[in-house]
């Protein structure tokens, strides 16, 4: 039998070859049903059809309401009153629809739906409705017209993603700016661009932008899945900054909230044709037990047409390059991952696995190659489903990537539980470097979720309350001085490590001193954690400074060498005693000294026959290093006895620096 390349490259999965394979078959007939034949890209047009449109004669209104059973718009130009004139009429399979003069609506008036169903009745925002807004002292939503004389002309029609391995700068517009306030789409364009460019950062993921109720949910409680958030500013905002971003050479990507929904009845989807079942499972099934929200029923082909159509809106609407998809473990399992830890491959293939979800995630991903080859589809899973970033002619789900979710956990793990002369030097490397061989991950040492209130940054950990107070250059401090030589040394060797991708969240390159806490009624509606304060990192006399020159250069030297291109990480040397780390990665050689107190002069590292030179240091001064190293001199390696025997590199290492070196 001829299996899949997923399964001739892992011959454990044999046992699983069956499900494996009726998986795939289960995702084309799935495909073959909703598109008749065509390609997905044309079946997933849901968006030019649903929703406020203009047309020759006026305006064309179309909703999806199997349960209702009359339905009408109501808003500013109708004083929000239900008019024979703007009621819908049924045109079948639950489709309603409602056809206007010209003259009915205009640009910027505000609408809803008013939603009859046996039994009841209900506001509801059109869920198509692509510009959703809030009244500032009703806080009530409402879908708003958004048909502007002179929509944006993009400069940069076609942007095609270079061929280099992602190192993503993770944003959030609204906290992005010093002030404490909403920061809008026009000043990210305008301050954050220039500095992620400058930073050498290729690749923009963008937080929170499809429209939310709640702006403490981090983005992840959407309401409107085609309506990009108003409280940064308009669509065509949104769309320069996007334009603005590729004529720096950076590729956007969002988040793409695509595992569950907020509850929310008027300006969401929760009950919108009065049914619960409508898009999401009736009962236990359609709830999410720990984050209070509904799941999609990815069987059913209107919420498939609603979901794909949703990627392709944004890849082609708003030109954007790809999505990380949130959720990805909850979507996988009928218990969404809660709990479960994934120790064997039974984990996978069981009947707790939602394979309907698989469906959909193939199915999605082969759309997005449709549109854009380029594109970039990156899963969030902890569960490490094996074929989860396989092609999907290799047998896999088709992922570009998977979040290395355990490498943050892991640095968390020996901060706060391990002193620093018991951290072991082959276990940093082997869960640094621990992936399936058939896909890439994005390493990242944290993220958003660490500067969390209720979690802490890397930073933080290491410095704590000193951070508040010991921060000056003139003010020495061992546990300072401790925590930022230990923040470079693990952001490099984590880099370094990274099998395939690099993730920072926005502030955390420079040990930004404040957690992420979004206005709520426990901290008075207050914005004052809700921002990112930049100016600390360009202050010369505060120390934050180093840590972002040395972030600086640490991205600009990788992504100039194309080092993560090297997709093959040799260790060289560990030893726990000493605490150094040595491995290979193509011709660049990285050395980690992690010893809390020893340096070592003339340690010999055992290689080849070469020569190398340094080319990143993070004991110079210019990162807040002693600057005990010579980076002008060549380093040649030494042979032990005779020509022909081992070979030896020695090299001064201080005790907590790391350096990475070039073979020439």
């Amino acid at each position: 039998m001829k299996y899949p390349k997923l399964i001739e490259n892992d011959r454990w999965l044999e046992p699983y070859a069956d499900i494996i394979i009726r998986r795939q078959q289960a995702a084309r007939v799935k495909e073959d049903v909703l598109t008749g034949g065509l390609h997905l890209s044309e079946f997933a047009n849901g968006h030019h059809f649903f929703g406020l449109h203009r047309t020759g004669e006026g305006w064309l209104l179309r909703e999806w309401a199997p349960a209702a059973s009359m339905i009408y718009l109501v808003g500013t130009f109708n004083d929000w009153k239900e008019k024979d004139e703007y009621e819908f009429m049924p045109s079948g399979k639950g489709i309603w629809e409602l056809r206007l003069n010209e003259d009915q609506l205009r640009h910027g008036d505000l609408y809803a739906l008013t939603m009859i169903w046996p039994g009841g009745s209900g506001k509801r925002i059109p869920a198509w409705a692509t510009r959703v807004v809030q009244d500032d002292k009703t806080y009530m939503f409402n879908a708003q017209v958004w048909a502007p004389e002179n929509p944006y002309s993009w400069k940069m029609e076609r942007f095609v993603r270079p061929p280099e391995a992602p190192l993503i700068y993770e944003s959030h517009v609204g906290m992005a700016g010093e002030e404490p306030k909403v920061h809008t789409y026009n000043e990210f364009r305008e301050e954050m661009l220039p500095r992620i460019k400058a930073n050498g950062y290729n690749v923009l993921q963008l937080m929170a932008i499809p429209e939310h109720p709640y702006y403490g949910s981090f983005g992840y409680h959407v309401s409107s899945f085609f309506a990009p958030s108003s409280r940064f500013g308009t669509p065509e905002e949104l769309k320069e900054l996007i334009d603005t971003a590729h004529q720096m050479g950076i590729a956007v990507i969002i988040d793409l909230v695509h595992s569950h929904a907020v509850k929310n009845e008027i300006e969401g989807l929760g009950r919108y044709d009065g049914t619960r079942y409508q898009f999401f499972h009736e009962g236990a099934r359609g709830e999410h037990p720990a984050w209070d929200s509904y799941c999609f029923n990815y069987d059913k082909n209107e919420v498939l047409h609603f979901l794909l159509s949703n990627i392709k809106y944004w890849l082609t609407e708003f030109k954007f390059d790809g999505f990380r998809f949130d959720g990805v473990t909850s979507m996988l399992y009928h218990d969404h991952g809660l709990g479960k830890a994934f120790t064997q491959y039974n984990d996978y293939f069981d009947l707790n696995c939602d394979e309907e979800a698989v469906t959909y995630f193939i199915l999605a991903n082969k759309l997005i190659r449709e549109i854009n080859p380029s594109a970039l589809s990156i899963a969030e899973d902890m569960s490490g489903m094996p074929g989860l970033a396989v092609p999907i002619a290799d047998g896999g789900l088709g992922f570009d990537m998977r979040l290395a979710m355990g490498v943050p956990d892991y640095w968390i793990k020996i901060i706060k539980e391990k002193r620093d002369d018991e951290w072991q030097m082959g276990d940093i490397f082997h869960q640094l470097t621990s992936k399936r061989m058939d896909e890439k991950v994005v390493s990242y040492a944290e993220s958003h979720d660490q500067a969390l209130v209720g979690d802490k940054t890397i930073i933080f950990r290491l410095i704590d309350k000193e951070m508040y107070f010991s921060m000056r250059k003139d003010q020495p401090n061992l546990t300072v001085e401790r925590g930022i030589a230990l923040h470079k040394m693990i952001r490099l060797v984590t880099l370094a490590c990274a099998g395939g991708g690099y993730l920072n969240f926005m502030g955390n390159e420079f040990g930004h001193p404040e957690w992420i806490d979004f206005p709520r009624e426990g901290n008075g509606w207050s914005y004052q954690h809700a921002r990112r304060i930049w100016s600390i990192s360009e202050d010369a006399e505060l120390r934050f400074h180093w840590l972002l020159d040395f972030d600086h250069d640490m991205i600009h030297l990788f992504r100039k060498n194309r080092i993560l291109g090297h997709p093959s990480v040799n260790k060289v040397w560990d030893n726990d005693g000493d605490k150094i780390l040595a491995f290979h990665r193509g011709p660049y050689l990285f050395v980690f000294n992690f010893h809390p107190l020893d340096s070592f002069s003339d340690y010999g590292i055992p290689l080849g026959e070469g020569k190398y030179r340094i080319v990143l240091n993070s004991d110079n001064g210019r990162y807040g290093g002693y600057d005990r190293i010579d980076e002008e001199l060549a380093y040649y390696t030494l042979p032990v006895a005779g020509p022909d025997s081992q070979h030896y590199l020695k090299l001064y290492l201080p005790s907590r620096t790391a350096l990475v070196l070039k073979r020439e």
